[in-house]
């Protein structure tokens, strides 16, 4: 058997597991799941996600974390942990901060796992969420990704009496639609999966990466995955989302008046950052079409979204100049294929 050293801080060493290469002298076979973690300055609550990690009734056949450099007591925490975890977990230090994008790639990358599970330093998961994420994969060899809905917590954990898809206006429709092979149709609308709420196939990894600077790690990778093949859907939380206000990246609007803010805040500024994402979707696209067996229908469909885009980005100041292009628009259907339909064209008439 081959062992491996993992530096868990400066001064500290762990010899740590089987070098998961099967072997005459390592009859261990490759990990089934694996759970990808990133940390960053994440003590206050960490401890209570370890904890909810080890007491999975279908325990990880590996965890992996990245920590991103962390000066609060983070390294601590994660030595203590790794002396009583009941399964292999190895510990990466970034000798820089990576960000968090690029830390959830290196942590993946370093997964061997047939699954991987992405995990966030401050939620909790509930006792049976990787049980329910294996059950999922189990049931068909065509799904490539499995997500959830969740419970929302406050910094307190304090439950906010809400659940995380509705943030997102995942309804009963597009969980069906996702569930039914349209996932990339839905997400051609508007991001709707969590990265910590998402297990995936590891073989779909590669044509991912590396993950554009600037672009959010989950909306990416669900995107291309969804062009693989089928999400499995979990309408049950399985997790307790918590919400604070040192998060990165926190749920969708939550009230009326946060989804009239989303609306009035969500202008031509952000009409060309999407732009970007979906130029840089598409170029990805091509540059890895032997990798997607429908490639030349989903840049077709691409090119329509970067069209639709464009035209939202570039309509007249004024709104009686609007009402020609908005109705172009209307007649095609592209606000309901890729924007918010009746909504999305109130807010290019009224509120520009």
């Amino acid at each position: 058997m081959h062992l491996r050293l993992v530096r868990l801080e400066s001064l500290s060493w762990k010899v740590s597991v089987c070098d998961w290469n099967i072997s005459a002298t390592c009859k261990m076979t490759l990990p089934r799941i694996s759970v990808a973690m990133c940390t960053f300055n994440g003590a206050r609550y960490l401890a209570s996600q370890l904890e909810s990690i080890a007491a999975q009734t279908r325990p990880p056949d590996e965890l992996i974390i990245c920590d991103d450099g962390s000066s609060d007591g983070t390294h601590e925490i994660l030595s203590a942990f790794v002396k009583t975890a009941r399964f292999p977990t190895r510990i990466f230090i970034n000798g820089k901060n990576l960000g968090s994008t690029a830390n959830f790639e290196k942590s993946i990358s370093r997964c061997h796992g047939e699954i991987v599970a992405l995990a966030d330093q401050d939620d909790v998961w509930y006792s049976n969420k990787l049980e329910r994420i294996d059950e999922a994969f189990k049931r068909s060899s065509h799904v490539v990704a499995v997500f959830s809905d969740a419970d929302l917590i406050d910094d307190r954990s304090v439950s906010l009496g809400q659940l995380l898809w509705p943030t997102f206006s995942f309804d009963a429709s597009r969980q069906r639609q996702f569930s039914n092979g349209g996932a990339f149709h839905v997400l051609l609308r508007q991001p709707v999966v969590t990265g910590a709420a998402m297990a995936f196939r590891r073989s779909l990894f590669e044509p991912l990466t590396p993950f554009p600077c600037g672009q959010i790690h989950d909306r990416w990778m669900s995107f291309f995955l969804a062009l693989r093949g089928s999400f499995a859907v979990i309408s049950d939380p399985l997790m307790q989302y918590r919400v604070h206000t040192t998060q990165q990246i926190g749920t969708g609007a939550r009230t009326w008046s946060e989804r009239i803010d989303c609306v009035k805040n969500t202008g031509v500024d952000f009409y060309r950052k999407e732009l970007e994402t979906y130029r840089l979707v598409r170029e990805r696209l091509r540059s890895r079409s032997t990798d997607f067996p429908d490639a030349d229908h989903q840049l077709a469909e691409l090119d329509q979204k970067i069209a639709h885009l464009a035209h939202r980005t570039e309509l007249p100041p004024t709104r009686m100049a609007r009402i020609p292009e908005i109705l172009r628009e209307s007649v095609n259907r592209n606000y309901w294929r890729y924007s918010g339909g009746w909504r999305s064209i109130a807010k290019d008439l009224v509120l520009r």
